[in-house]
């Protein structure tokens, strides 16, 4: 349907634990193959091909990770009609990630917290068998929208990824710090995992760590390489 290799590539940036000095997961960033953005592809996408672009984009992004030899986890991003109407597009994923022989438990699905799920019984239904497959899900986003809570319990998300919008300017912040001791105390309590995203200075990360956060992901620690996978400086 479409000449993917042509257009489509991915960048990868390394989600790290700061505990154990290791690489949690890279997530597979979309880039065109001009390292153009998401948008400006997909504006020469029909809509009602959107979610098969979706789709084939990430099997590109599968076979890269194997071709890198990626052995940690590996975060995929899904747009929600790719969960929410039919379990076509996961069952596609699972059957990319035995043809590149990576285990499913390495697949974290990122679910945005802005989308709109119109769907959500559905939604939850194909995350619940992606689950059963050994898959992890995490929220990405957490804080940006306005469903965030209600996601928590409704998804049962492995992960919530924090929102840079929250992190940025944390130290000097009491609204944000109060906001995100809450969310690290309701998270603790469910068993969620919190991964702060778009940390960039040495004070953000100071501040979160000696919350309890573990794992990281921004600039701080290593940019989005192109087709490669890029070296993590640790603070």
């Amino acid at each position: 349907m479409f000449d993917l290799e042509h257009i489509v590539s991915y960048a990868f940036q390394p989600i790290v634990n700061v505990h154990t000095k290791e690489i949690f997961s890279y997530e597979a960033l979309f880039r065109g193959k001009h390292k153009e953005s998401l948008l400006q592809v997909m504006s020469e996408i029909p809509v009602e091909l959107l979610a098969e672009f979706d789709q084939f984009t990430r099997e590109i992004a599968i076979k890269m990770a194997k071709d890198l030899s990626i052995k940690c986890h590996l975060n995929l991003n899904f747009m929600t009609p790719c969960l929410q109407h039919s379990d076509k597009f996961l069952i596609a994923t699972e059957n990319a990630f035995k043809k590149n022989l990576l285990a499913m438990d390495q697949l974290i699905i990122e679910v945005l917290e802005g989308d709109i799920i119109h769907d959500p019984l559905m939604l939850i239904h194909n995350i619940n068998i992606m689950k059963a497959k050994g898959c992890k899900i995490a929220i990405d986003d957490f804080g940006a929208g306005y469903s965030g809570l209600n996601l928590l319990a409704k998804l049962q998300p492995d992960f919530i990824k924090l929102d840079r919008a929250l992190i940025q300017n944390i130290t000097a912040n009491g609204p944000k710090q109060t906001i995100i001791k809450a969310v690290i105390l309701i998270c603790d309590e469910l068993g969620i995992d919190i991964i702060a995203e778009g940390v960039e200075t040495l004070q953000e990360f100071d501040w979160l760590q000696n919350k309890g956060i573990e794992l990281f992901q921004g600039y701080l620690f290593a940019r989005p390489s192109f087709e490669s996978l890029p070296t993590v400086v640790w603070p």
